[in-house]
């Protein structure tokens, strides 16, 4: 299992998001509090941003443990962004741990992140996978039909394999979309903008737990919660 997060609104460095926060995603590697499905995230991190007057994102991901990136402690305090998404990772068991493997994956317009499993048996085929491994698959599935189908393929693929766990998150910089199915996911919304994670980052009594099979939509104009049938 793996932990995510984004972010959509004013400008936000990296590491006010992902580094300092008392239960932030550094700390939820080593020590997650809603993780269901493995213990700790130190199979690779990976961190998607866009900047001003760039179309498409930048990616810095890694296959070692997120406490161990002194360059990325180092930068991300310098680096702001409007539209962020980050993730930690536990690898699915057989699943290569190296940094094509690690979230988010892009097809250079939308970044997306998987915090789940799947039997890659049951995926359809998709060109453009980073890897081999069943997140990185799964994405390429969603990014080949369009990331604005990812609540369909959910349902879809959760269809074909009822133990699959599938909370996916997507973002194309002006958006997020999230799905819950088989894990956890909050949502909350300041006067700055929205963050949706695997879990909260601090003890704000503004974080919603979103229920499961649902999927979550944030734009500049508020969140909207639709539930997967």
């Amino acid at each position: 299992m793996c932990r995510h997060i984004a972010w959509l609104g004013r400008p936000r460095t990296l590491a006010s998001l992902v580094l300092e926060p008392p239960s932030s995603l550094l700390v939820q590697s080593y020590a997650p509090r809603r993780q269901r499905h493995g213990t700790v995230n130190a199979d690779g991190w990976g961190v998607g941003w866009w900047a001003p007057d760039r179309p498409e994102p930048a990616r810095w991901r890694a296959a070692t443990p997120l406490w161990g990136s002194a360059s990325f402690a180092s930068v991300a305090p310098a680096v702001a962004s409007t539209c962020v998404l980050a993730a930690v990772r536990s690898a699915t068991v057989g699943m290569p741990v190296d940094e094509t493997a690690a979230a988010p994956f892009t097809d250079g317009r939308w970044l997306l992140s998987h915090n789940g499993r799947v039997d890659r048996a049951v995926l359809p085929p998709a060109p453009g996978a980073e890897s081999v491994c069943d997140s990185a698959q799964l994405a390429a599935v969603v990014l080949s039909r369009g990331a604005e189908t990812l609540g369909d393929v959910v349902v879809e693929v959760g269809t074909a394999d009822p133990a699959a766990r599938l909370n996916l998150l997507a973002t194309d910089g002006t958006r997020l979309l999230a799905t819950t199915w088989g894990d956890t996911l909050s949502v909350l919304t300041t006067d700055e903008g929205t963050v949706v994670a695997s879990e909260p980052f601090d003890d704000d009594p503004r974080w919603t737990d979103v229920p499961d099979r649902h999927l979550v939509t944030v734009t500049p104009d508020g969140t909207a919660l639709e539930a997967l049938q």
